[in-house]
């Protein structure tokens, strides 16, 4: 017996039909609640502190889905203003004796309208969900925070929280949105949008495991200053060190990138200290087993998602780390 069936599809073919599963699971199991290391934080109410990343429910479908597996959260996205397709050629491999997913993706997506009738066909809420917005390929940096703006205005009334993704390696030139001419004059104007809504949400940035330490401490700085609610540490790497099965272009996610990444939330827990105040800290990149969730959550991120542990372990491994944690 085949403990794994998916690994046997094509990953195009696995990652195409996991929709399709995930709902007959949610006709056929209730929603289950693993309660460990539960946490409140802004007025939500985290069961558990692992949930999926984004990525994985690009459009807001499979929500019931993550649900009934036990997620302590849901991200959804990356979602941009206007349906988008994704980039040409072969965008996404696996390479399951090393652990490593390769994509160059580039936010497919149906559209903010297509998530908000999803979100608003939702008969039960039984997390916090997150919604992962990026900006459409060809609307041009200056005007970025627009498309950001235009997604958290569509949005607002049906996520408890937005995470802005800049760090991306499959969108020409999103990474320059970090630079100094950039960074400030793109978070400010979202941020106090957001201050002025009636129910301002959240707003989170996903960060670049691929900084240097000083640009790093510089951007946590600029986020202080105008106000972000936390960071997620971190987005897939463009880091080829000793990787010789992927592709040069795309971002890679899985073993490699866990040391990148585990390093990078050592740097910003480090850094923040005093300084951060309610702001929160999620980690994200190569937890690819239960004894990694309880590591990172060791080394100060308050959540942790998975996102290559789903691809290679299955949708049980929320079972599988609360079993470990309850025991």
């Amino acid at each position: 017996m085949v403990r794994k069936p998916w690994l046997l599809l094509p990953s195009q073919l696995a990652h195409d039909v996991s929709p399709f599963f995930l709902k007959l699971h949610s006709w056929l199991r209730p929603s289950k609640s693993y309660s460990w290391k539960s946490l409140t934080w802004k007025g939500l109410k985290f069961e558990n502190p692992l949930g999926i990343a984004g990525g994985v429910d690009k459009n807001g479908d499979s929500l019931a889905g993550w649900w009934s597996f036990g997620a302590g959260f849901v991200e959804l996205g990356t979602i941009t203003p206007q349906p988008q397709t994704p980039n040409p050629g072969k965008i996404m491999m696996r390479n399951i004796k090393e652990l490593g997913l390769w994509n160059k993706m580039g936010f497919p997506n149906k559209g903010m309208q297509h998530c908000l009738k999803n979100l608003q066909a939702l008969k039960s809420r039984h997390t916090p969900v997150f919604a992962n917005i990026g900006k459409n390929r060809t609307t041009k940096n200056e005007d970025a925070h627009l498309d950001y703006i235009q997604v958290i205005d569509c949005l607002n009334n049906e996520v408890d929280a937005f995470v802005l993704n800049i760090s991306s390696p499959n969108t020409k030139n999103l990474r320059d949105l970090f630079s100094k001419n950039y960074f400030f004059n793109f978070l400010n104007p979202i941020i106090s949008h957001n201050k002025n809504l009636p129910n301002p949400k959240p707003l989170l940035i996903k960060l670049s495991p691929d900084i240097q330490q000083e640009e790093l401490f510089n951007l946590l700085e600029i986020s202080l200053q105008v106000g972000i609610d936390g960071w997620i540490v971190s987005n897939t790497t463009t880091d080829r060190n000793n990787l010789d099965w992927a592709p040069q272009q795309g971002g890679i996610s899985g073993k490699h990138l866990a040391a990148i990444s585990r390093n990078l939330l050592k740097d910003c827990v480090e850094y923040l200290k005093d300084k951060r105040k309610d702001q929160i800290i999620i980690s994200c990149g190569g937890v690819l087993t239960p004894e990694d969730v309880y590591d990172r959550l060791n080394l100060g991120a308050d959540l942790v998602q998975v996102y290559s542990a789903l691809v290679f372990s299955g949708p049980n491994f929320f079972k599988s780390v609360a079993r470990e944690a309850l025991s």
